[in-house]
């Protein structure tokens, strides 16, 4: 019932202007400060890669990597999670869920059960912070193990990509649906 609601509110909300506004703030984050934190990444993580940016990593790989970081690595990689990867997800959960309510919105009937998919994105935006807050756990304690967060970490990450990716390819085949529908009639 309340999952139900917010789908509802939601696609109530996303206008054209309000879905435009999304549109626009998601491209010009995506080319003007996912390249320049990209770059950050690499300076500190060097071969060994990020977690945020893995789809399979175990615990080890995550100490490995805490370990490639070294200590300034590891703070730059925890203000990175809150701050910067704070904004992202709401930012792309944002153009998300606007961009899949308004296209559902326009071509589904009020009563169609499709209409829950604008809340996927959320759950993508949920993991992705739990994968920060977990990854940021192991960085902060290292050398200390910490095994909880060692092992939810990369569960949380693939389940952000598994989420975000759904995410995406339900924004894609509900526009193009939408769109043979529109050229049908």
């Amino acid at each position: 019932m309340f999952l139900r609601k917010l789908s509802r509110s939601f696609i109530g909300i996303s206008s054209n202007n309000i879905t435009l506004t999304a549109l626009v703030i998601f491209l010009i984050f995506s080319g003007a400060v996912l390249p320049k934190q990209s770059a950050a990444v690499d300076i500190y993580s060097g071969s060994t890669g990020s977690p945020d940016l893995s789809l399979f990593y175990t615990s080890r790989n995550l100490y490995q990597m805490a370990e490639q970081y070294g200590s300034a690595g590891r703070d730059a990689y925890v203000h990175a999670r809150f701050s910067f990867d704070l904004i992202f997800p709401l930012i792309f959960t944002f153009f998300l869920v606007t961009s899949i309510s308004w296209i559902l919105g326009v071509n589904t009937p009020k009563t169609s059960p499709w209409r829950i998919l604008n809340l996927t994105p959320l759950l993508g935006m949920l993991f992705d912070f739990l994968e920060n807050i977990t990854a940021s756990i192991i960085m902060i304690r290292y050398p200390m193990l910490s095994p909880i967060s060692a092992g939810l970490a990369p569960i949380f990450t693939f389940l952000k990509w598994v989420f975000v990716g759904s995410s995406f390819l339900i924004l894609l085949i509900s526009g193009l649906i939408g769109l043979f529908a529109r050229k049908n009639n």
